[in-house]
């Protein structure tokens, strides 16, 4: 008689977390923080059909990074519990957190009973319709939450970016400002990201109940030039950061983006 294979649990929690991070690691790099009129999330993504940040509900945007396939349909149901919740009490009643806490259990349940853990880290964010309370929630892959207060960011290189965004963080900075800075940080010193190499969506205050936009191409070429500025103060006291000048907010599209199970970079 054959004795079973065994695998002590930490070693097997450990291997899950590597494979994860080994998957969310290949990807690009997305950063959402807030600016003086609500949040902005910007997210280095080379296609204009396969949406790394989207909406969920009136106030609430969601943002992922890793294997496409896998947040998207997070996303899909983050959606439909969002709908569900409105309907059946008030729109009031649907906010970020219950919805990070939803996430987070889903996550954590695959990460712990599943052969294969999901390969995503997830942001979810909130507009405070009142002042500038505004919420930013990351969801790591084993469904740790993370309330975040200035900036956080997710995917790919995610240590190096937030040490140059933290850097050139700022309360109360307009959009070009946040725009800029958060590109510069994602570029690092050695790249140059265009605008039609980036994904930018903000919730702002405003007439509408919807706070959810997408900025386009045109209009981030407009906040990088309006941003220039402050990212050149920023610059010269970074150690080592290059000029705003080193951005170039035109040119033609790079990188390509595979759907399925393969990778969003």
């Amino acid at each position: 008689m054959t004795m079973p294979y065994y695998v002590a649990p930490e070693q097997v929690m450990k291997d899950r977390a590597e494979y994860a991070q080994k998957g969310i690691a290949r990807g690009r790099a997305l950063v959402g923080t807030t600016y003086d009129l609500g949040v902005l999330i910007v997210a280095e993504n080379p296609s204009s059909t396969l949406h790394k940040i989207s909406e969920i509900y009136d106030r609430v945007a969601f943002a992922g990074v890793g294997r496409y396939n896998e947040f998207d349909q997070l996303r899909v149901a983050g959606v439909r519990h969002a709908d569900t919740k409105g309907y059946a009490y008030s729109r009031e009643d649907v906010d970020a957190r219950s919805l990070a806490n939803v996430y987070a259990q889903y996550l954590g349940q695959v990460f712990t009973h599943e052969m294969k853990p999901l390969e995503v880290e997830i942001l979810v964010a909130e507009l405070d319709p009142l002042g500038d309370a505004h919420q930013l929630f990351h969801i790591a892959y084993d469904g740790t939450v993370a309330d975040e207060q200035r900036f956080t960011v997710l995917g790919g290189e995610a240590d190096a970016v937030a040490h140059r965004m933290a850097a050139r963080f700022r309360h109360g900075w307009t959009l070009g400002e946040a725009v800029l800075a958060c590109v510069a940080s994602l570029s690092g010193p050695a790249r140059t990201l265009r605008a039609d190499d980036l994904e930018i969506a903000v919730l702002e205050h405003g007439p509408w109940r919807r706070t959810f936009r997408r900025v386009d191409d045109h209009e981030v070429t407009e906040l990088l030039k309006d941003g220039e500025p402050f990212e050149q103060a920023a610059s010269s006291a970074a150690e080592g950061e290059p000029a705003a000048g080193s951005l170039d907010p035109s040119g033609d599209k790079t990188g390509d983006v595979t759907t399925g199970d393969a990778q969003l970079d």
